[in-house]
């Protein structure tokens, strides 16, 4: 089996915990019902990059093979969050350049609620 597949294949199981995880942990904050904001995803969100910040550092420092990695990363937090990824980029380029680190927040954050709404707007436009 190539080492491309196999990596593949850690990410969809990866992909598979991390999202179960999330199902499972939204689902339990929204039943205690805080109110409408969606504490639930804040949370994944905010773990996710928690748990992504433990990982790099590790991985900076001790020898993980690409599977394991692939498997973490890609997978499991890619399944729990794609906030980590966006949290850790964002963190890498504070340490390179403030000014593309701020490109970065804001061009996720804008382009990404932006095309929720784009989204929803063409879904409504084609549903009537």
């Amino acid at each position: 089996m190539s080492l491309n597949f196999q990596i593949a294949i850690a990410v969809g199981f990866g992909g598979a915990f991390g999202s179960i995880l999330r199902f499972y942990a939204v689902d339990y904050v929204h039943k205690m019902q805080l109110g409408n904001f969606p504490f639930g995803i804040l949370l994944v969100n905010i773990f996710g990059s928690f748990l992504i910040g433990i990982l790099y550092a590790y991985f900076s420092t001790h020898d993980v093979s690409t599977i394991l990695k692939a498997f973490l990363i890609a997978g499991f937090l890619g399944g729990l969050t794609t906030f980590s990824t966006f949290a850790l980029d964002s963190y890498l380029l504070f340490n390179s350049s403030l000014n593309y680190a701020i490109l970065n927040i804001l061009s996720n954050l804008i382009g990404s609620i932006f095309f929720v709404l784009i989204g929803f707007k063409l879904a409504i436009f084609f549903i009537k």
